[in-house]
Order: structure tokens, then sequence, then C-alpha cells
């Protein structure tokens, strides 16, 4: 590696973390590997541009460049997800969802969103997060049976705490989400509709998760995930929101834009439009419900009974481990998971009953549903051994094996 000699301390960590990632078996939801020239613009010279403001509205001289790449990033966007507008400076979604609270709501508003352990997320209304503890939240939850977004129920609260604005989206919901009926509920409570694509932003881009884009006021998204880009976030909106949006970014939440970054995530937009996309977002969903499919052939509970998309949640409790004994055990063999509530979960949030599962990653690396059912049978026999202890090095060396025979075939790497 090039200026080795300069930080040998920091160039080992990385090297340890290439090896790592080339090494084990990543089933965490909300990651994926990235395009090479994804990762080589993301460390090009663009980071050093200081370029508050927008293209042609900067704050800072020498700009002329850098306002085309942010406007063929927007362009890009635009045009693959059919926004009427677009910021792509948010350098998260977390802060992409701050900043459509900020535009549209004082301290003490109403915000409705989806209950954390039912499949939501921390900027939803959690408590430990400011958009739980600066504004007044109303939480929903899924039906109890069939662990499915209860809209008749969501109305009832729409009606009755008249929310500024709804919160529609998941970090951990394995279902459809339907955005019209969520306008439907959003439009008679006269509230504002957001949705939060950050999970299945790359299925929506190749229509294969229905689009909000007809429905709701704001868009936020995260630019990795399914997207496949740099971590990173956005914000669209209709037209007429578009300054406010703009304004809540600059300078209302951020400073200076990412450069480096917005030019990965126009690099990404691009590679979304390929048709190579589609086969791989199709595939993703494929590979998530064979193995959903193959854990309930081995007992286990997944909970809503499936998956529509690329992520589903694992009840561990039949099995007599919690989620976080489980991902220990697997990471320590190799594989890596995320433990998950499970809605109305019994356990602390910190210790949990399930694992959340997500195929975007394993997909990127070539991984097919022959390939991705030898996992389940993999984890099986990691969760339900009584010696692990004795028997980690052949577990790691399974794992090793069924991931270099695999990756052979990735799509991007």
């Amino acid at each position: 590696m090039k200026f080795l000699n300069i930080d040998q301390e920091i160039i080992t960590l990385i090297q340890q973390e290439e090896l790592r990632q080339n090494r084990n078996i990543n089933l965490i939801a909300s990651e994926n590997y990235t395009h090479p020239l994804v990762r080589e613009v993301t460390g090009s010279v663009l980071t050093n541009k200081y370029a508050e403001g927008y293209p042609s509205k900067r704050y800072y001289g020498g700009c002329e460049i850098v306002d085309q790449v942010e406007q063929l990033a927007i362009d890009r966007c635009k045009e693959l997800f059919k926004f009427e507008h677009v910021n792509v400076q948010p350098h998260s979604g977390s802060q992409a969802n701050i900043a459509v609270f900020f535009s549209m709501l004082k301290p003490g508003d109403t915000i409705m969103g989806m209950n954390l352990s039912s499949g939501g997320h921390l900027t939803h209304g959690h408590d430990a997060n400011i958009s739980g503890s600066w504004f007044n939240k109303v939480q929903y939850n899924v039906d109890p049976e069939t662990e499915l977004l209860d809209y008749d129920e969501i109305q009832k609260l729409a009606e009755q705490h008249k929310p500024k604005i709804i919160i529609a989206g998941a970090s951990a919901y394995s279902r459809i989400i339907d955005f019209e009926k969520f306008a439907e509920i959003a439009k008679k409570s006269n509230a504002y509709l957001m949705a939060d694509i950050a999970h299945i932003a790359g299925l929506i881009a190749v229509d294969l998760h229905p689009s909000p884009v007809n429905f709701a006021d704001f868009i936020t998204s995260t630019t990795h995930k399914t997207l496949r880009g740099p971590r990173g976030g956005l914000i669209a909106c209709k037209a007429q929101y578009k300054e406010q949006i703009d304004r809540s970014i600059m300078p209302g939440t951020q400073g200076g834009p990412l450069l480096h970054v917005i030019a990965a995530k126009a690099v990404a937009f691009k590679l979304a439009m390929q048709p190579e996309f589609k086969s791989y977002q199709h595939q993703v969903i494929l590979n998530a419900q064979a193995m959903a499919d193959e854990f309930k052939k081995l007992q286990y509970r997944v909970v809503s009974g499936g998956t529509d998309n690329h992520l589903f949640v694992l009840d561990l409790r039949s099995k007599n481990i919690t989620g976080k004994e489980a991902e220990s055990k697997l990471n320590k063999a190799g594989i890596v998971v995320s433990r998950s509530t499970i809605p109305y979960d019994p356990s602390k949030p910190w210790i949990t009953s399930g694992i959340r599962i997500g195929t975007p990653a394993i997909t990127t690396k070539g991984f097919k549903e022959t390939d991705v059912r030898a996992i389940v049978h993999l984890i099986d026999e990691i969760v339900s051994s009584n010696q692990f202890d004795t028997k980690t090095q052949a577990f790691k060396d399974k794992t090793y094996q069924l991931q270099s025979s695999t990756t052979v075939n990735s799509t991007c790497l």
C-alpha cells in the first residue's frame, strides 16, 4: 500500500479489516460492499475542497468544478428515482431525518413513527434520540398476531394524536410498505408524510418495491445499504418544499458538504441505472426468501412468517439463546449478524430475543440460493452447538471455505 511508511499502525488496521471483510460472511442488513470506483472517488482530491452552499451559490471561491460534481449527483438521483427535488448533501440517513424535522417542526410538535421493537429506527421517535426528546412522539406497532403493519390502527392513532409528520419506513421490517395507504392516513389527519427508504432504496430504484415518490411529501434515504454507494444520505421532497429542505441542511444542520462522498454518490446512482443492478436486487430478494424458508424448515420462527425484501428477523426464543449470545457466537465463527428485537420483545433492547439477517452484502459477493441455504445450516450448527468453545476454529474454517468458494462470482468487487 502506498505511503505505508508514514502511518504503519493505521495501514495495518485497514489491512486487518480488509482481511476480516474478505473472510467473513456478512449478513448485516445495513451493510454492503461498494464498487472499487466508489471507494476510489471517496478517497479523491475532492476531499480537499470546502463548498458551503449549493451549486452556483457557494460561500467559497474555486467551486466551479465541484459545482458540476454536485449537480451531476443531483441530476442522476432525480433520474433514478423520479424525484422532483433532491438534496444530496446529508452526511447520513439520520441527519437527513433530523433535517426534515428541523425544516417543518418546532420542538414539542407531534411526530408518529414505528416503534423500534416493531422494526422502526431510532430517529423515528425513540426516547434515546433527539427525535423522541425534542418532539412529542407517538409510536405505532405491528399487529401482535400477524406482525404486519396494521393500517387501521395507524389511522386511529393519527386521528387521535394529530401528528404533524407521519414517518413511513423501517430498519427491520421484512414486508412491503404501502406508501399509498400511509398517504391516505396522513391526508385525513392533515399531516406531512415522510418516507424513510434507507433500507429499501435499491429495491425501489429498480421497481422491486413500491415507490413513495407519488405519495410522500419528504423522502429520506442512506446511499449505502441496498443502494451500494458510499456511506451518506439524501433528502427528496415535493418541489414546493425545496427551499425549506435546502435551508434545513445548509445552514440549518450542516456546514460544508463532503464533495468526495457526493461524487461517490453520483457514481452509485449511475451504477444503479445499469441493467445488472436490477438483476442484483432481484437476487437479493431471492436469497433472503431462500434463507427464511430454510430457517423455517429447521424449526426457527421467522417474524411475520417470511420476507418480501432484503432482510428478515429470526425469533430465537425456541432455541434457548438470546440475540446477543447468538451474535457473539456467530461473530467468533466468522458470520456477522446484528442482534434485533422482535415485536413486543420480552428481552431488554441490549439483549434482544432475535437476530436480523440481510442479504445485500453476500449477494454482492456472488451468493445464490443454494449457497445461502448452506449458510443457514451452518448458522444452525453454530447456534445449537453445546461445544462451541472447542469447535470455534472448525466453524471458522467452514465459514471461510464457504466464503472463498462463492466470491469468485462477485457482482461488483
